[in-house]
């Protein structure tokens, strides 16, 4: 599982042209399900991202995580992320998970995410705009 996380201001998901999901404040997330990720895994990564101490404090230093900022996630699955881009200039996607288990993973992270902080989602499988005003800007790539 490999999750990119981009601290946000506003950020938003269209499909056909058509906001199907948006955040104000808070995290969205670029996250990709890969061969032989377990639904261990998914309790770990919420945790993580939960726990990530990424946003300011009083102080203006990164100090507090989602849940203290009072701030929201933006899920979107990324299949694209599964490539390493170590070999060759054409990615290959091998290493993604099968759509169907993929989404039911996804789900299932989002699902866990819910249970503390609001989570809106991008549409699975679909050709997606993506809206990002990043704040900072703000990213790390995990992977789990």
């Amino acid at each position: 599982m490999k999750i990119v996380v981009q601290r946000s201001l506003k950020s938003s998901v269209s499909v056909n042209e058509e906001i199907v999901s948006s955040i104000e404040k808070g995290l969205v997330l670029l996250v990709c399900m890969e061969k032989g990720d377990l639904d261990s895994v998914l309790t770990k990564a919420c945790e993580k991202i939960l726990n990530l101490r990424i946003f300011p404090d009083e102080s203006d230093r990164m100090n507090l995580n989602i849940l203290q900022y009072a701030g929201e996630i933006l899920c979107i699955s990324q299949f694209t992320l599964s490539w390493s881009g170590k070999k060759g200039n054409r990615p290959s996607f091998d290493n993604s998970m099968e759509p169907e288990r993929a989404n039911q993973l996804f789900e299932k992270f989002c699902d866990l995410l819910a249970l503390k902080v609001g989570v809106q989602k991008g549409v699975f499988g679909q050709k997606m705009s993506v809206s990002i005003i990043n704040d900072g800007p703000v990213t790390f790539h995990l992977e789990f």
